[in-house]
């Protein structure tokens, strides 16, 4: 089994321009100062849409990676305000965010239409982070299972074992509130996310597909939860605004994977 850890901030719909390239520079900064990299270890930033030019016409430094937080169900054509995969592709984009609960809730998107984009993603060989949770109604009414298994099933329908896909774990009732799933509610939930691969795509595919937790992660809880034999790594959002926090984040994961503290050069 091999299976990267990913580590991605998504933004959201933050920052000013001066503070999103001022903690862009820190965030680089901080990660050359590391002294050890698990070569497994990827990171992402994930802005708005204006950064994308910006950052991928100038370039960024390695290790990170830039991601979209998302795409239009279309291709190209007259569709106002929207922005096609092939062309964040061309721009470079790695991956895209896909399904997020926000998107879910506040832009009526549905299981159907979350399954057309990630089509269209994978179709340009792009990675979709596929998010799938539940509200905390659906976790109060025991549904938590069978909402993954439907988000699931319809966010990969046109998906093959071949296609490189990242899945987000990210309960609802946890998003942007200061609670988090504990260690062990989180990792019954990515179990159960695997073996929902693992019966669509085989289970060699399964054991490949990194799957990461999403919900009000920080410094303070992110070694419990990557200790997690199938938690893969962290969509983070609030702590991404913040260097110092999501540097300590990405500590946590080398700690992790490595055995043994981080060390600054």
């Amino acid at each position: 089994m091999s299976r990267p850890t990913i580590i991605a901030g998504n933004w959201k719909l933050n920052p000013p321009r001066i503070d999103g390239n001022r903690l862009l520079e820190e965030v680089a900064e901080g990660l050359s100062a590391r002294e050890f990299w698990p070569e497994s270890l990827e990171v992402f930033l994930i802005p708005p849409l204006p950064y994308l030019g910006e950052w991928l016409v100038r370039g960024v430094s390695p290790p990170i990676a830039i991601g979209a937080q998302h795409c239009s169900p279309e291709g190209w054509g007259a569709f106002t305000g929207e922005v096609g995969v092939p062309v964040l592709a061309d721009f470079g984009v790695k991956m895209i965010l896909v399904g997020h609960s926000e998107r879910r809730q506040r832009y009526c998107e549905t299981d159907i239409s979350v399954g057309v984009r990630v089509g269209r993603v994978v179709a340009a060989g792009v990675r979709p982070c596929l998010c799938v949770g539940e509200t905390e109604a659906e976790r109060d009414a025991h549904e938590t299972f069978d909402v993954i298994e439907r988000q699931l099933s319809a966010g990969l329908e046109s998906v093959s074992a071949d296609d490189e896909i990242v899945v987000a774990y990210e309960p609802v009732w946890a998003i942007g509130t200061g609670r988090s799933a504990t260690p062990q509610q989180a990792a019954e939930v990515h179990r159960a996310i695997r073996s929902s691969l693992a019966r669509q795509f085989g289970v060699q595919r399964a054991d490949r597909t990194a799957i990461l937790y999403g919900g009000s992660v920080n410094p303070g809880n992110a070694s419990g939860l990557l200790a997690e034999p199938d938690i893969d790594g962290a969509l983070v959002g609030g702590s991404s605004l913040v260097a110092g926090d999501f540097l300590g984040i990405i500590d946590r994961a080398i700690e992790t994977r490595r055995g043994g503290p981080a060390v600054s050069k």
